[in-house]
């Protein structure tokens, strides 16, 4: 799968992202104590994915508030129906996805926005837990890497938990963290067949033990056998 043809982010997105980015941070700074750490990890400038772990639907617009450069975002498509949420997610332009199903149209833009050098955010698990124990990967992750060949930054998030805004609410500011991981390049798939699923599987469940190795045990989930702490 290949297209040659360059994104360019439509200008209103830019121009809704130059002002939605300081009133999220402005919102996040007010509610909770915000910690970000890894950003020298970044590769400016160049493509890269974000593997972040998804607990709740603060996940997202934390990452895109905090995140120095600016990110394409992959979303479930039923958020967007939801009040609130679905219009925050049109306004900034995420991208919705259906989970579990198969859209080679969707999947040729995710590649050719990367191959345009614009970096991506993606929850590997396919939605949210909403539980701070991580699921196992979906191998989608592991599809988009070896279309593309970019790195990966596994950030792990802290504190994001469903009951942050009432916590918020009473006064508590709920602590916030962001930890951004090095970059980790997976693996090359040169298997067919069966086992080219299961190596894209292999890689997505890879990127996942560098988040569990950036996260507190509870947060681990499925993963807790296997971290990958960092070097």
């Amino acid at each position: 799968m290949s297209d040659t043809k360059v994104y360019r982010v439509p200008l209103h997105y830019r121009i809704i992202r130059f002002f939605m980015k300081p009133i999220f941070r402005g919102i996040f700074h007010i509610l909770g104590n915000v910690k970000v750490i890894g950003k020298e990890h970044i590769p400016y400038g160049k493509p890269y994915v974000v593997a972040m772990n998804h607990v709740s639907i603060f996940d997202p617009p934390f990452v895109a508030a905090f995140w120095p450069e600016q990110l394409e975002i992959i979303g479930a498509a039923d958020v967007f129906d939801k009040p609130g949420q679905g219009v925050v997610l049109k306004a900034y332009g995420v991208i919705p996805v259906h989970r579990g199903d198969y859209d080679r149209a969707l999947l040729t833009k995710i590649i050719r926005i990367i191959k345009s050098g614009l970096p991506l955010l993606i929850a590997p698990e396919g939605g949210r837990s909403h539980v701070p124990a991580m699921r196992r990967a979906m191998p989608g992750v592991g599809y988009i890497i070896e279309q593309t060949g970019v790195p990966v930054l596994p950030t792990a998030l802290v504190g994001t938990t469903e009951d942050f805004w009432q916590r918020a609410r009473r006064g508590e500011r709920p602590h916030l963290e962001m930890r951004i991981g090095k970059q980790i390049h997976l693996p090359e798939i040169t298997v067919r067949g069966t086992e080219r699923h299961a190596a894209r599987q292999h890689n997505a469940d890879l990127v996942m033990r560098h988040l569990a190795g950036l996260l507190p045990e509870e947060y681990r989930g499925i993963y807790a056998d296997s971290p990958i702490f960092p070097a």
